[in-house]
């Protein structure tokens, strides 16, 4: 597991890319855009991909299932099940400090 990126829900991506002002290295359309942190991605959502209603971190993973199923046994709750995106798989959870986070794995 690495951290992939850190996740921002946006009201509008045009806006946020503006407001952050950091180079796109991605972009889907309205419903992502990867910036270039200078070391770690900032990965704007919009609103079709909002899958946390706050910024999280995204820990890259080989297989989200067997993920899930670790974390959950050391105390994390699972807020949205792993599911395919439009490209990748991906998991919401909560440790048990109450933070959200996100699992995901290229298609």
């Amino acid at each position: 597991m690495k951290l992939g990126n850190v996740l921002i829900p946006v009201a509008d991506l045009d806006e946020a890319i503006a407001f952050y002002g950091l180079p796109v290295k991605f972009r889907d359309g309205d419903r992502f855009a990867a910036l270039d942190g200078g070391g770690v991605t900032v990965a704007l959502a919009g609103p079709a991909e909002h899958v946390t209603a706050s910024a999280a971190p995204s820990y890259k993973v080989d297989d989200v299932a067997r993920v899930v199923r670790e974390m959950t046994g050391r105390g994390a709750e699972v807020v949205r099940a792993p599911e395919d995106g439009p490209h990748e798989r991906r998991a919401v959870l909560r440790d048990p400090s109450g933070n959200v986070f996100v699992l995901y794995s290229p298609l």
